[in-house]
């Protein structure tokens, strides 16, 4: 099995890239949720003085018995509705600068996280979802309970800070009988604010945790046995076997591409047993000769065999061929250095064909 044995091994890069295109992402929730507050009250704490106006001459307006005076002395259902609807418009409008800042800081938070990404892997519908036998056994994996576990921390721990706030602030409560609306209303406000300030502290070291434990997560989840790594390797790399072998067919369809150029050759210069080179001088194509082919041992039999064949001249000349073979690929023109040498064998060569004047 590919997936047998004890996942001890991170998750490979194109695992992390192929979990990436799945919607499987290091992503705390706790941490863009404490962020999203935190930035919404510091801009809440930046236009305070302005915020507190505009929620004070709302609630003014509307709490003001003026609002409800009518001729009959009853309001009907529409009358009602339209002063709701009012009210609400009015309280919406100092709030449009605190929800456009949080919707921001919620799309900068995902994208510091999770970077930019687009994918429909989440959502294709999974039928198994809808199994109750399974969805009841989810309930009680280990996954689940500590989800369940840390939700319910949080609840406790933001409870607590917000009760202890509550209670510290119980004694101003009574101070408000008899207050115009206005300062009361006020000094609601400013306790509603300290008590979410505390409750963002409490919030920070909560996402920090959370933060950590998705990290573990996440590197858990990407684990990987070492017969799997092997699997990917071969997939994505290719056997090696199966390499090894397609690189012995190359080599030897290149040797053959090699060997075919050995008959048009003027001269194959040898080591004499060793190593061999076969050079070809165009002079309407190349300014110096060219490296047609060249081998060592074996390789170099065979151009010998193969010039042999063809009548091309073979000169034995150990440094010229070794010098050859150490500085020139094939296709490759002659190194300048050897340019006296090789024409002094070429001179040679020509003349014992005839094709130069003894």
């Amino acid at each position: 099995m590919s997936g047998g044995g004890e996942k001890t091994e991170k998750g490979t890069p194109k695992k992390r890239r192929d979990a990436r295109k799945k919607g499987q992402v290091l992503k705390s929730q706790d941490v863009n949720t404490t962020f999203c507050t935190i930035i919404m009250f510091g801009t809440l704490l930046a236009i305070w003085p302005w915020f507190v106006g505009e929620m004070t001459s709302v609630f003014a307006v509307f709490y003001n018995p003026s609002t409800f005076s009518h001729e009959t002395g009853v309001l009907d259902v529409n009358e009602i509705s339209a002063i709701l609807g009012q009210m609400m418009l009015g309280v919406l409008m100092p709030m449009l600068p605190i929800l456009g800042v949080a919707l921001v800081a919620g799309v900068a938070i995902n994208l510091v996280q999770v970077r930019f990404l687009f994918t429909t892997q989440t959502l294709k519908p999974k039928f198994d979802k809808l199994n109750p036998v399974k969805g009841l056994k989810q309930l009680v994996e280990p996954k689940k309970l500590i989800e369940l576990a840390k939700n319910l921390l949080k609840v406790i721990v933001v409870g607590l800070v917000g009760y202890n706030a509550y209670t510290n602030l119980l004694d101003k409560f009574p101070m408000y009988v008899g207050q115009p609306i206005d300062l009361s209303f006020i000094d609601i406000m400013e306790t509603a604010f300290i008590m979410a300030l505390q409750m963002c502290i409490a919030m920070v070291f909560i996402s920090i945790g959370d933060f950590i434990y998705q990290r573990w997560k996440y590197e858990k989840d990407l684990k990987m046995s070492k017969q799997e790594v092997k699997d990917e390797y071969k997939m994505t790399e290719g056997d090696p076997k199966i390499k090894g072998k397609i690189r012995q067919k190359q080599m030897q369809m290149s040797a053959m591409r090699m060997m075919s150029e050995v008959p048009q050759a003027d001269v194959v210069i040898t080591n004499p047993t060793h190593f061999a080179v076969a050079l070809k001088y165009d002079t309407g194509i190349h300014s110096s000769p060219t490296v047609t082919a060249k081998g060592q041992d074996y390789i170099a039999r065979k151009i010998r065999e193969t010039a042999l064949e063809h009548d091309v001249s073979i000169v034995e000349n150990p440094p010229i061929a070794r010098t050859l073979f150490d500085l020139c690929e094939v296709g490759d023109e002659i190194p300048e250095e050897l340019y006296q040498a090789v024409a002094d064998i070429l001179v040679f060569v020509y003349r014992q064909k005839g094709k130069l004047p003894a």
